[in-house]
């Protein structure tokens, strides 16, 4: 089969590679009909996550057909179409039985990104995230093993096109929990860091709870400018203005700030460039300057909600202002699992749509080509939906 491959920093290939089989009795094999590129992809691009081998498959994000299951999987059967959650649990765990699946203890063999980890165990495995995160191949692919078929594929209705459900394995539930996380509710007011896809979602989630005034931070104004048109946002370009939490402040009643914040960046941000130089020494594990624009910005007694992945030690963290503020700070990954029947009821009821944040559809065959306008923010891209099988549209070099 062809799949997106991992051969260092900023080197991807699509290349033929053996296709999937069954290793357990409750795996299933999908054929791909859409898989996208995420923003966490690029993590992994940009050689930041520990434990990417040369030629891991990428992706997690992706959605198809049943094409065979094992003799244990009663969930699905052949021929069903299904989304996929990025997060690969048991469903019968401690943690599962909470329906806290991000925090499975059974499905990773890896370590997590934990740098304190005493004997606590990892959590959950992801699709395509490296060995941190079990090693699974991801499904920029043509064909995928899912593990724990019981568990984690969701059946979508067929009158559903790829555009409208695919987002149910990874971004609008993690917007979705964001914005659960930071207890919005009818009448509250939000900034969110990060004009990305999650952030993108996290503002049309905003809207629909009842949100009523979002600020949303980034430096890219094409995003600025869709986030302000389709849901109502006050944009904030940071390179405009280099303070936005003051901004905010300035411009909430009372000089309060938001009610809550959400960091849709993570440990990318554009952070100083002290850190920039502690990042490069391998001596810090992420840019703390959203969090810090964070806590800066929202109310005494606010939430923090942090969908952004973050890892490793953080300079200028800033814990004294918190307690000082007394926040509460709610993050983590994605419980995918325990919100799929309530988003896809939204999504067929047509309050929430989160295809119209799609601007490119390409052939998997163009992937490395889908991961450079994603990352350098050409063509005014937000989202990458990659086809298995549709014809290339580059000229063969």
């Amino acid at each position: 089969m062809r799949a997106l491959t991992y051969h260092g920093p900023h080197k991807v290939r699509v290349e033929t590679v053996p296709d999937p089989i069954l290793h357990e009795p409750d795996d299933i094999i999908l054929r791909v009909t859409a898989t996208a590129i995420c923003g966490s992809d690029l993590h992994l691009y940009r050689g930041k996550i520990p434990g990417t081998e040369h030629g891991e498959i990428f992706g997690h994000e992706f959605m198809g057909e049943v094409v065979e299951a094992g003799t244990a999987v009663t969930n699905v059967a052949i021929g069903d179409r299904v989304v996929v959650p990025f997060v690969i649990a048991c469903g019968d765990c401690f943690f599962c039985h909470l329906h806290q699946y991000a925090a499975c203890e059974n499905t990773n063999s890896g370590r997590g990104a934990i740098l304190n980890k005493k004997s606590i165990t990892p959590p959950a495995a992801l699709f395509g995230f490296s060995n941190l995160y079990g090693g699974v191949p991801g499904g920029q692919a043509e064909y995928v093993r899912v593990p724990k078929a019981n568990v984690g594929p969701f059946k979508v209705p067929l009158a559903l096109p790829d555009d409208k459900v695919l987002f149910l394995s990874d971004i609008l539930p993690t917007a979705w929990q964001a914005v659960q996380n930071a207890g919005l509710e009818k009448g509250s007011s939000v900034a969110i860091f990060g004009a990305g896809p999650v952030g993108l979602l996290s503002a049309a989630c905003a809207r629909l709870v009842g949100a009523e005034e979002i600020f949303m931070i980034d430096h890219n104004n094409y995003r600025l400018a869709f986030a302000r048109e389709r849901y109502g946002v006050t944009p904030i370009n940071f390179d405009d203005i280099d303070d936005p939490a003051d901004w905010i402040i300035e411009h909430t009643k009372n000089h309060r700030g938001v009610d809550a914040v959400i960091d849709a960046v993570g440990f990318e941000a554009k952070g100083s460039l002290t850190e920039t130089v502690l990042s490069n020494l391998k001596l810090e594990g992420s840019s703390g300057k959203a969090l810090r624009q964070c806590i800066a910005a929202v109310r005494r007694g606010g939430i923090v909600s942090v969908p952004g992945v973050y890892a490793g030690f953080i300079h200028g963290f800033l814990f004294g202002d918190a307690f000082d503020k007394g926040l509460t700070f709610k993050m983590g990954q994605t419980h995918v699992q325990a919100y799929l029947p309530r988003l896809l009821s939204l999504i067929e009821q047509g309050l929430l749509t989160p295809e119209e944040i799609v601007t490119h559809h390409m052939p998997l065959e163009d992937a490395a080509h889908g991961y450079e306008i994603f990352e350098k923010r050409k063509e005014d891209c937000r989202k990458v939906i990659l086809v298995p099988g549709m014809a290339s549209q580059r000229a063969a070099s």
